[in-house]
């Protein structure tokens, strides 16, 4: 082994040990290169207008598809997968249900503080490293990354799925100015499954592995703006805030374990709210109850539209 190949391994065995000592439950690396195999499946996605209201979707067409043309001098990207799964979040039938990633703090606070910490420790480590972390923020393709860098499988319902962890993980990103020793993918374990694709109650996944996003129960009670289409009536299945119905249905989540992330706890009594509880809520309760929250994403106005949506 050469001295720079060493070099490398060394710093890889050391970045993976100091981020599972931070929390996150799996580490892959990659070389910085454009994900050409992507291009096509972006463009086809953006041109069949799958994106819906989310325009944001669009933009930074290249940059999306090659890390260095977003942060010049990456040489390597990181991908790690932080886990939200809580059990417990929706087990009381017949009550409205937010997505489990939305129960706690708000991913992107948490997860950004570790990453900025572990790039501080790299620096202290290893002197001059540049580069940028990413927690679903920037034009990044988070999933394709995490499965070139091993971590995974992109699955039918378009999720990252581990054989070891099932699906309920947040993804995030370094890209770094550093060669580290690389990983590489592994195979593709759906099998003959169509678990996702059957329990999906709005037909978003409309073929393996295309979901289309205009269609997803997440994109109408989170990112559209306007009013619920009404051909969507009494397909929501009480989702108010997100939906987990094919992470649900996924064979690979029977292998999902409960997160030890402490901010990712629901504030008290969440769990708890009745319907009534949630067609009663006040703004005022709204903004001090969900401050830090994946929620105020959808905001008081997007929240109340989803619930009235499911009271007609």
């Amino acid at each position: 082994m050469s001295q720079n190949s060493h070099r490398a391994s060394e710093r890889t065995k050391w970045l993976k040990h100091q981020a599972l000592e931070l929390g996150f439950v799996s580490v892959g690396v990659s070389k910085a290169e454009e994900l050409s195999d992507e291009a096509p499946r972006l463009e086809r996605w953006l041109t069949g207008g799958m994106n819906g209201e989310m325009k944001y979707m669009e933009g930074y067409f290249d940059k999306r598809l090659d890390p260095r043309k977003l942060v010049p001098g990456t040489k390597s990207v990181v991908s790690l997968l932080f886990n939200y799964h809580n059990p417990n979040s929706n087990t009381r039938e017949g009550e409205y249900k937010i997505s489990q990633y939305a129960l706690g703090t708000d991913y992107h606070f948490v997860l950004k503080r570790k990453l900025k910490e572990l790039l501080r420790m790299m620096k202290e480590e290893w002197g001059d490293v540049d580069g940028r972390v990413f927690v679903d923020s920037a034009p990044v393709l988070e999933r394709a990354w995490a499965a070139k860098s091993g971590l995974g499988w992109i699955g039918k319902n378009s999720l990252l799925l581990s054989k070891k962890l099932g699906s309920y993980f947040f993804t995030a990103e370094m890209m770094l100015d550093v060669e580290f020793e690389y990983d590489v993918p592994v195979v593709d374990h759906c099998g003959s499954c169509t678990s996702c694709i059957d329990a999906c109650p709005t037909g978003a996944i409309i073929k393996p592995y295309v979901v289309d996003g205009s269609k997803c129960i997440s994109y109408f009670t989170i990112e559209l703006k306007g009013e619920i289409p009404e051909p969507m009536a009494g397909k929501f299945d009480e989702w108010i805030f997100g939906c987990d119905v094919c992470q649900e249905a996924c064979p690979w989540n029977r292998h999902s374990t409960p997160t030890k992330e402490p901010e990712f706890e629901p504030p008290n009594g969440l769990l708890e709210m009745t319907k009534s509880d949630w067609v009663d809520l006040t703004e005022e309760v709204f903004r001090d109850y969900f401050k830090s929250s994946p929620i105020m994403r959808a905001g008081f106005e997007g929240l109340k539209r989803n619930i009235k949506f499911l009271v007609k």
